[in-house]
């Protein structure tokens, strides 16, 4: 029971991974809050893993405020954050896209989730420090072409992740970013319906949920600030190399310089 008297707020907890990751978390002790937009999807799982839901729709700015209410009435301390819900937003040329939409999807993928990321460290550094898991996605770490909205809120998402993640190191939070790969679920499932080709080979989102368990208990202390792929990187090891992570920037967003690339542009 690795998550044993620890209570987690789980956004988009309905389907997908963030259901998933809720199951993954329950088997580990967790007490739970389930975010998301159906109340009736919520009921479901919330009765499933006798866990308390909030219904929010987090293109409402005033969501995060609301979702961090309902947290400080249930209980005296929140230990856990995992910021899963997102939106793929309009998918096609960005001069072509509605521009509400993509308004809408930078407030979902980035602005709901930093907003969530404030307040709960306000409060995790009161009671003692806590956890804080941003999921990621396809753009983040390179451009994703059609896909301008989600690309630009994820990458966002993630450099974020890292600045506040050394902000809070002396407070005992850690930050970390999960890049899920491509999942069997209903968001691939609309890109697919878009047409888009090369969505990704589909991965099992258990995989993704297995990653995040393991950011948010002790098994990874010590990790923190890092952009972490479920699917390519070795996550499982690295508790054994947090002193190289600490003096290296492996896993983190950066610019290539040409003489890392053999080129001697300068000469």
């Amino acid at each position: 029971m690795k998550l044993q008297g620890n209570n987690a707020i789980v956004t988009g907890a309905s389907r997908g991974l963030g259901a998933v990751a809720a199951e993954a978390m329950h088997r580990e002790g967790a007490g739970l809050l389930l975010v998301a937009r159906s109340e009736a999807a919520l009921r479901e799982i919330g009765d499933h893993l006798e866990a308390h839901t909030l219904a929010a729709d987090l293109r409402d700015p005033d969501a995060p405020q609301a979702i961090l209410a309902e947290a400080r009435r249930l209980w005296p301390r929140v230990d856990i954050l995992v910021n899963n819900a997102a939106i793929t937003g309009p998918i096609g040329m960005v001069a072509d896209n509605d521009w509400n939409a993509w308004r809408d999807t930078i407030q979902v993928n980035l602005l709901a989730p930093a907003e969530l990321c404030k307040l709960s460290i306000a409060w995790m550094r009161q009671t003692g420090g806590g956890r804080i898991v941003n999921v990621s996605g396809g753009g983040a770490s390179g451009p994703r072409p059609n896909f301008s909205a989600y690309a630009t809120a994820k990458c966002g998402l993630v450099r974020f992740s890292e600045t506040i993640a050394a902000e809070v190191a002396d407070l005992g939070i850690r930050v970390n970013s999960v890049a899920p790969g491509a999942m069997h679920t209903d968001m691939l499932q609309e890109v697919l319906r878009a047409g888009v080709e090369r969505a990704g080979a589909p991965s099992d989102p258990k995989l993704a949920a297995e990653l995040i368990v393991h950011l948010v208990s002790e098994e990874s202390a010590g990790i923190t600030g890092r952009l972490i792929s479920a699917v390519w990187d070795p996550w499982r090891n690295l508790h054994r190399h947090v002193e190289d992570l600490e003096n290296t920037d492996v896993y983190t967003l950066r610019r290539i310089v040409p003489e890392e690339r053999g080129k001697a542009w300068g000469e």
